[in-house]
């Protein structure tokens, strides 16, 4: 039955860009905006998002930019709980768990017949990406235990991806579980081709820093 469940009007779907950014930085604070509507449940949310061709990639180069802090941010904290593994090594992983997530995203948003909402999604949590990593790498510089910091994004970013699947998806409820489903089960897979490639249990730490 959800396979064949039809997809919400595009007026739903993707509402106008309350005002079209013209540059980059302008486009990190709208969506900067949407990111503080999705954490509140805001609908309104996917009007601060640009899910054009321009905003999709200006959300790829937010995403790389996320990365390279994740990647970066064992050595802006004094806490040796950090996971200390070459940068070069946990863009690796940030890359392999971020393809997996993305591939079974598509695939069950191919299930539920809602593609549609597959550039939303990309553009939402690219930006969130961004943010949760600038978050993670401001609380490590003011020397906030590692542990401290996991707790407090990871909540942060269950609440997030909820809402981008609620709002900027616009899923229903047992779509939501299932597409929530399958972006662990990428993650999980994603884990088990970096333990492959770097067999070190400290990859596994690695992982499940913030940049997911």
């Amino acid at each position: 039955m959800l396979a064949t469940l039809p997809g919400p009007t595009p007026d739903k779907q993707k509402p106008a860009l309350l005002n079209r950014p013209t540059t980059l930085f302008e486009e990190m604070i709208s969506a900067a905006r949407g990111v503080a509507a999705v954490i509140a449940g805001d609908r309104r949310a996917p009007a601060h998002f640009d899910f054009s061709r321009r905003g999709l990639a200006g959300s790829f180069i937010a995403f790389l930019a996320g990365m390279v802090l994740n990647a970066y941010l064992p050595s802006l904290s004094s806490d040796p709980n950090y996971t200390a593994l070459p940068a070069t090594r946990l863009l690796t992983v940030s890359a392999v768990l971020f393809a997996a997530q993305i591939g079974f995203s598509a695939l069950v948003l191919r299930q539920l017949n809602r593609l549609d909402g597959f550039v939303p999604y990309l553009v939402a949590d690219n930006w969130t990406t961004f943010f949760v990593a600038a978050l993670s790498s401001l609380l490590a510089l003011l020397g906030l235990s590692s542990d401290f910091v996991v707790v407090i994004v990871g909540l942060a970013t269950l609440v997030i991806e909820i809402n981008i699947a609620r709002l900027i998806v616009t899923l229903k409820p047992l779509q939501i579980a299932m597409f929530l489903i399958a972006q662990i089960v990428g993650v999980a897979i994603g884990l088990i081709v970096i333990w492959q490639i770097f067999p070190s249990s400290d990859l596994v730490a690695a992982g499940t820093t913030p940049l997911q």
